[in-house]
Parts: structure tokens; C-alpha cells; sequence
């Protein structure tokens, strides 16, 4: 097996689960198969180096940092809010469906920063440090993002609350 199906293999097994990721980034199917890509992509261009080490987080890692480059371009330009507001959902506290769509749609509602906070420390599970150092930020700005996005979520999502065991 040569290198170019040995990455096809990787992307083909690992695609499914880096698009999971990325669309919580994005909060779009199309952007986070575009993020996907984009990370395969320079990955691809550096594979004879990278699939010695550990592949896939290199890619997230590529993944997060493009997503990052894309927040700032697009903080440059004017951006138009909606202008509806969501509708209210009343939520069964018993209904993980209902959490997950639940949570689904506040993380949405989040800022970008403090969405990839969010996404990069309880569901990539990473430490404050590994987080910082993606996001080119600090350890203390990777705490005051998750403390106020914390904040923001259980606000929005209170009749979750007691399943709700992520501590700010």
C-alpha cells in the first residue's frame, strides 16, 4: 500500500467523525464539509511527515486553526444578524433527543470564540492548554470563554439543568 491509499484510507475511515466535530464548529453541514476538506487537504500535502505521528490530530488541529482564520476574516466584514427570533421549545428534562437539539440550538446561539471553546474542551475533551495553543489564545482566555459560554448555555437551556454536569 502506497502513501496516497494509505491516506485515502485514513480520510475515508476518519471523515465521518472529523464532519461530526466540524459542524458543531460551523453550525452549517455545508461549512463543516468544507472544513473537513480544507483540513484533508493540507494534511494530504504534508502526509509522508504526518502519518508517523498521529494523524487525526493533525487534522482536527488544521481543522480548528482554519476555522479560527475564517472567524477573523469574516469579524472584518459587516455581518447582518437575523432578525427573527427563535421559537421557544418547551424541552422534557427525560428527552436526550430533546437535550441534544436542545443544546444543539445554543450552541449555535453561542459567539464563534466561545462555540470552539466549547466544542475543543467537553467534546474533543481537551485540556485548557491543548485548547489555548489551537486556538492561539490563552490559558485565561480559554477559561473566561468557557465560564461565559457555560453561563450562556445553562441559561438558555434551563429545564436541563440537572443533566447539565459540566462545571464552569
Amino acid at each position: 500500500m502506497d502513501e496516497h491509499d494509505r491516506f485515502a484510507e485514513f480520510a475515508r475511515v476518519r471523515t465521518p467523525a472529523l464532519i461530526r466535530a466540524a459542524y458543531l464548529l460551523t453550525g452549517d453541514q455545508h461549512a463543516a464539509e468544507d472544513l473537513v476538506q480544507s483540513a484533508l487537504t493540507k494534511t494530504y500535502a504534508r502526509w509522508g511527515r504526518v502519518r508517523h505521528e498521529d494523524p487525526e490530530a493533525y487534522v482536527r488541529t488544521a481543522m480548528y486553526r482554519e476555522q479560527v482564520s475564517w472567524w477573523r476574516r469574516r469579524s472584518r466584514q459587516r455581518q447582518l444578524a437575523p432578525t427573527w427570533a427563535t421559537p421557544e421549545r418547551q424541552a422534557d428534562p427525560a428527552d436526550h433527543t430533546g437535550l441534544r437539539l436542545a443544546m444543539q440550538e445554543a450552541l449555535l446561539q453561542l459567539p464563534q470564540p466561545q462555540r470552539a471553546v466549547i466544542v475543543l474542551r467537553y467534546y474533543e475533551d481537551l485540556s485548557e492548554t491543548q485548547v489555548a495553543e489551537i486556538l492561539g489564545c490563552s490559558v485565561g482566555t480559554v477559561r473566561s470563554r468557557a465560564n461565559r459560554a457555560v453561563h450562556r448555555l445553562r441559561a438558555s437551556l434551563p429545564a436541563f439543568e440537572p443533566l447539565l454536569e459540566v462545571r464552569a
